[in-house]
């Protein structure tokens, strides 16, 4: 396949972004809403103690996203260079390693999570018997399906450097509405409470892993241009696995980042909610809620990302500047303006967004709306930061990609999340989202402008 048959050399780059970036969009979503659905069902069934488990479970499904996201992306972007280079046998060849390493790479995971289960729970906020049984629960089930979650987030980011970004979108798809289907049936009919939420959510990433991978080895030998699995292609290249690794290290540390940040959170939450009238069960299911929405709002920026990736990335292989830098600006606006939408639709309908995740007291409602208008300030900036780490990451400049990646999470709002509460109590912790947004968004300028001046005067040398 040389550049000029691949349509991410000369397609218009508006063109691209929306046939990539809506079908990444979508599928970004219902990764999302797989775990909001669960805590949906989990607050009409079971109550606000049930919405605070899966608060406590959530930093584990972090961690899987991580490592999926960190195969995922990696290949991906490590396959789209290589296709825009014409090397069609090496982008192949990191499919077929990605898909084996990430299946082992599930196992590993889940017998280690398995193994340290309870501790884990206890240092993410399962502090009380009650909120440990139901996380235990939950979590448990969860983690048997990891081989299969992570072959589905690595072969969904692989299709649409495939060129087939509605592939990944219909996978992730028809896996939501089995996990919305089964979900009321096995809490309300079978009554399984939290323990149903989970079986639906593995059943549905188990059918989502399937669709992938029969797609790969069946359907793209139809067309002889597609990536697809064989045979000769499937032992393990560990030198090729560590040089796609270290693209997709951004996307992992920023799963991990995060992580790391919703341990800090859980533990203050339950701390400083103990020292309020508030209680700390109350204040960790709210705020829960509150980062299931965040999630939904970020993800619509990180599909633009994801959309974005194989076209930076074969433009960037085939050194055709402009495009790279076309490309980057067009996503970085169309985030920016999906993820303000999000943000003004939260500041009108607060009351009703809460009450979709169960009806509790109305102390409850109002110090999770207060949670949700100060928390959430500060989001307009995640269009321009998440979309600034991808480019990164997809043009090849890991080092960069893994520094921006940790900086909102790791570097300022984990620090603000224990220093401010110390003098402002609970409200601190709300505050730190916002300050930790805009100043990351400051830094992340300082990085991308250079970026963009080189990308033009490359351009300019290019075209002389």
């Amino acid at each position: 396949m040389n550049n000029l048959e691949n349509p991410l050399g000369y397609k218009p780059i508006g063109k691209l972004l929306t046939q990539f970036s809506v079908p990444a969009i979508i599928s970004c979503l219902i990764n999302s809403i797989y775990n909001i659905v669960d805590q949906i069902f989990i607050g009409q069934g079971v109550g606000y103690q049930g919405n605070a488990a899966t608060t406590v479970a959530f930093p584990i499904m972090i961690i899987l996203l991580a490592f999926g996201n960190m195969t995922g992306a990696g290949s991906s972007a490590f396959a789209a260079i290589r296709l825009g280079e014409g090397n069609d046998k090496l982008a192949k060849k990191c499919l077929n390693n990605a898909f084996v390493f990430s299946f082992l790479l599930g196992i590993i995971i889940m017998v280690l999570g398995i193994i340290f289960l309870k501790p884990l729970l206890w240092l993410f906020g399962a502090k009380n018997s009650v909120i440990m049984n139901y996380s235990y629960e939950y979590t448990f089930i969860i983690l048997l399906g990891t081989p299969f979650n992570l072959v589905s987030i690595a072969l969904s980011n692989l299709a649409r450097t495939d060129g087939n970004p509605r592939l990944a979108m219909y996978g992730m798809l028809i896996g939501a509405g089995i996990n919305t289907i089964l979900d009321p049936v096995y809490i309300f009919i079978f009554n399984w409470g939290v323990k149903g939420a989970a079986i639906a959510t593995i059943t549905s990433q188990i059918i989502s892993a399937i669709i992938l991978t029969l797609y790969f080895i069946k359907e793209s030998k139809k067309n002889p241009r597609h990536l697809m699995i064989e045979r000769q292609y499937l032992s393990l290249d560990f030198a090729l696995i560590k040089n796609f690794l270290a693209l997709g290290f951004s996307a992992g540390i920023t799963q991990s980042a995060i992580c790391i940040m919703q341990v800090v959170m859980n533990n203050s939450l339950m701390h400083y909610g103990n020292l309020s009238s508030i209680g700390g069960d109350v204040a960790l299911s709210a705020m829960g809620i509150v980062m299931k929405i965040s999630t939904i709002m970020t993800s619509l920026a990180v599909g633009v990302g994801m959309g974005a990736q194989p076209i930076l990335g074969f433009n960037k292989g085939a050194k055709k500047y402009m495009r790279i830098r076309k490309t980057y600006l067009s996503a970085i606006s169309l985030a920016t303006i999906l993820v303000m939408c999000c943000w003004i639709m939260c500041h009108i309908f607060p009351e009703a967004i809460i009450g979709l995740f169960g009806k509790e007291s109305e102390e409850f409602t109002d110090f999770a709306v207060n949670c949700m208008n100060i928390y959430l300030f500060g989001t307009f900036c995640a269009g321009f930061q998440i979309v600034s780490c991808n480019y990164f990451q997809a043009t090849g400049q890991p080092l960069k990609a893994a520094i921006l990646s940790t900086l909102r999470q790791l570097s300022l709002l984990v620090p603000l999340i224990i220093i401010l509460p110390i003098f402002f109590g609970l409200k601190g912790i709300l505050f730190s989202a916002p300050i930790a947004d805009i100043a990351s968004a400051f830094i992340v300028s300082r990085f991308i402008i250079p970026e963009m001046k080189k990308l033009s005067k490359l351009e300019h040398q290019t075209a002389m």
